[in-house]
């Protein structure tokens, strides 16, 4: 008989843990993890490196990186933030370091001091890990309000019981078939798969963009001329920043934040869809139509391909001069009106096809769970079962890319764990 059973063991399981120990140390606690080894997905976060948390302090602020859960975030955000989790892993010997992104991550570069922290706290606090122990079913007790687990070969008894989960179907309907409401869970953080010529030969490019989804009804393909209603229609999203071309297509935080705001909208899309790319975010096409005729005037003797007057890759601006179907050797003097304003829309309405996702690198997010409605986020415990608490993906929070997704785990178990320690 365990006080407390923690059913997965990854960030948010063995934080929980942790605090719930130093709150209450005569606690008996225990986490089970399905797998052979715990915290994987730790191991492969940032590359490696473990992007532990992001530099954002003010919790107004930070719970804007959050498309589901802003809301019910911004109160735990005031109990347990950034600041908490930096000192958490600092005050046990993981010195943290803030890049130039704001991204925090740990000084050693490596995914395995955050690792080596939670398992040496874990052994000193006396918190039982049971790895290949995957749970088939939880039912509540009734005699004592507690609840039974079951794994393959034996039957846990607990009086509390935390779900840490993350994305596990199995868990996911077990709740559903208890009285929970879950969400349909949809990929959240993926890139976008673009055959075009444009960025086929340059792969590793990266500029700052301004990205836009037109609103798929849109979409005609008798329609062969742009029509002026159809510029100014709002976009059904929109994000900018940094734009990483990759040999499938596009990546960089500018396209993530798309994936995750949109990634219900883009799952009904069925991730068939059009995005407009502005590569001169400051300029509008008809601002730019303006430069390019005054850069017409001044560089009249060079040629326009070879004559990149902003600030994109030179690669890029030549496949963009191609696109708009401007020969190498044309001068800028003999540059139509017609040829200008084509170059204007190539550089600031540039259309793509985007068909199909990949996942972004190893760090695959959902969004979709628990319903937040049926969540009590002053303790994160269900407002459907007794003595049943949640953190993590369990949940229907997610984040875009940048060490979010972490914080709401890390949050999300420390109010959990405040909480179990004095049930």
């Amino acid at each position: 008989m365990y006080d407390i059973i923690i059913i997965g063991g990854g960030a948010a399981g063995f934080y929980a843990a942790i605090q719930t120990a130093i709150e209450n140390p005569s606690l008996d606690i225990a986490i089970f993890e399905r797998g052979k080894t715990v915290l994987g997905k730790v191991k492969v976060s940032g590359g490696g490196r473990c992007n532990v948390t992001h530099a954002e302090f003010d919790p107004k602020e930070l719970v804007s990186n959050y498309p589901r859960g802003k809301k019910e975030l911004l109160g735990p955000f005031h109990a347990h933030s950034t600041g908490d989790v930096m000192a958490f892993f600092e005050e046990r010997g993981v010195p943290l370091k803030i890049e130039d992104d704001g991204r925090i991550f740990p000084k050693s570069d490596s995914s395995q001091s955050i690792i080596d922290c939670f398992l040496k706290e874990t052994e000193r606090l006396g918190i039982s890990i049971l790895k290949n122990s995957s749970v088939k079913s939880f039912l509540p007790l009734k005699e004592n309000d507690g609840w039974q687990i079951t794994t393959m070969n034996k039957h846990y008894k607990c009086k509390t019981l935390l779900i840490a989960s993350g994305s596990n179907p199995k868990i996911w309907q077990q709740l559903d078939d208890l009285g929970h409401t879950i969400v349909p869970a949809v990929p959240s953080l993926f890139t976008f798969n673009i055959k075009d010529e444009r960025i086929a030969n340059i792969p590793g490019l990266s500029t700052n963009v301004e990205v836009k989804i037109p609103a798929k009804k849109q979409y005609n393909s008798k329609i062969v001329v742009q029509l002026k209603s159809q510029v100014n229609e709002q976009p059904i999203l929109e994000s900018d920043g940094p734009l990483l071309i990759t040999h499938w297509g596009m990546s960089g935080p500018a396209i993530l934040k798309l994936s995750a705001w949109g990634a219900n909208i883009l799952n009904e899309y069925n991730y068939n869809f059009k995005i407009n790319v502005n590569w001169i975010p400051e300029y509008s096409t008809e601002m730019l139509e303006q430069v390019l005729f005054e850069i017409k005037e001044l560089e009249g003797k060079k040629t326009i391909a070879r004559t990149n007057a902003f600030d994109i890759p030179r690669r890029l601006w030549i496949n963009l001069v191609a696109a708009a179907k401007i020969d190498k050797g044309l001068k800028w003097a003999d540059a139509t009106k017609d040829i200008l304003k084509d170059l204007a829309q190539q550089l600031t309405q540039s259309s793509f096809k985007v068909e199909g996702k990949s996942t972004f690198k190893e760090e695959f997010v959902t969004a979709g769970g628990v319903s937040l409605k049926e969540i009590d986020f002053k303790s994160f415990k269900s407002k459907k079962l007794p003595n049943l608490f949640f953190a993590g993906e369990v949940i229907n929070v997610d984040a875009v890319t940048g060490g979010f997704n972490f914080q709401n785990a890390w949050t999300g178990a420390y109010v959990a764990a405040k909480a179990m320690a004095r049930t």
